[in-house]
């Protein structure tokens, strides 16, 4: 459904840092960067994150995040922990959600703006 997403950062350099750890155990990588925005995605694909240098960020509240998928529970734990190392804050340690489904395997964090971030893998037996 959608094309791609743009988020405002204000650091640009801190939040490529960021987004390049917690990315690559999904296998996101940068596909593009500038002196304004880096664009991640699949390698030799186009952007589907954009992050773009604003001098001022407003942060959605609750009820937004942006769910990254995993392939495999390992790739939860790897993403959580490099968001840690980071800059990163926990908002939900890897483990099973059964209030999301019986197979809903997830970490959440909050990335050094703000923004509430998650990788998820619906996990079947």
């Amino acid at each position: 459904m959608l094309h791609h997403l743009s988020i405002a950062v204000t650091n640009l350099p801190r939040a490529s840092a960021f987004y390049d750890a917690v990315l690559e155990p999904l296998g996101y990588t940068q596909v593009f960067a500038d002196d304004e925005a880096v664009g991640y995605g699949y390698e030799g694909g186009d952007d589907k994150l954009c992050l773009k240098l604003a001098k001022h960020v407003t942060v959605p509240g609750e009820g937004f995040h942006l769910a990254f998928t995993a392939t495999e529970p390992n790739q939860v734990h790897e993403f959580h922990a490099a968001a840690l190392r980071h800059g990163g804050r926990c908002n939900g340690a890897p483990g099973p959600r059964p209030e999301y489904g019986d197979s809903y395997y997830a970490a959440f964090v909050f990335d050094p703006e703000g923004y509430r971030i998650e990788a998820v893998i619906n996990v079947t037996s």
